[in-house]
């Protein structure tokens, strides 16, 4: 079973948090959009990710370990990281999205989700090097699978828009590499 101090733990509570938040933004588009594609993507989004938190929950139940861990976020993987992980959006992003016309918030989303599942990938790949839990590898495989396939259709959506990715994103995007 993994400890609390396991690669598996910090994976599964750092990957809950980071999925909520992707969650949270795919509602609130979904309730706004205009867009039958942007809907779709939005739904598709909030029920995957819906449906992994709720797997990881479940995971951590019956390793009989809390929903929160003692270490800051990213620890199990080397990173440390005090206050938002990588990719996560500000509360003023979030807001800002709550307040933006449908079109708007079609742009805004897109450029925020990008980012978002671009640094959600590292610590599917760090996990995938760091455990042997059949469970563990599935989950993470198919985040990877399903987030890389995710980006490059949220890319061609946002060039259509004209727009490019960069534009106004936060923080110069994701804090990759080692």
């Amino acid at each position: 079973m993994p400890g609390e101090d396991s690669a598996e733990a910090g994976f599964t509570r750092d990957m809950m948090v980071h999925h909520a938040q992707a969650v949270q933004m795919a509602e609130i588009v979904r309730n706004k959009t205009e867009s039958e594609e942007i809907r779709t993507l939005a739904s598709d989004i909030a029920l995957t990710q819906q449906a992994q938190i709720g797997q990881m929950q479940g995971w951590l139940q019956v390793w009989g370990l809390p929903a929160t861990g003692r270490e800051p976020a990213m620890s199990w993987m080397g990173h440390p990281t005090e206050g938002r992980m990588p990719g996560m959006a500000t509360p003023a992003e979030i807001d800002e999205l709550q307040k933006a016309s449908p079109e708007e918030a079609d742009v805004r989303f897109l450029q925020l989700m990008i980012p978002h599942h671009q640094a959600a990938l590292p610590m599917a790949e760090a996990v995938l090097e760091r455990t042997d839990r059949l469970e563990v590898k599935r989950l993470a495989g198919s985040i990877v699978a399903s987030q890389q396939a995710e980006i490059q259709l949220m890319q061609g959506l946002l060039k259509r828009r004209g727009v490019s990715v960069e534009e106004g994103t936060h923080d110069g995007g994701p804090h990759g590499g080692e």
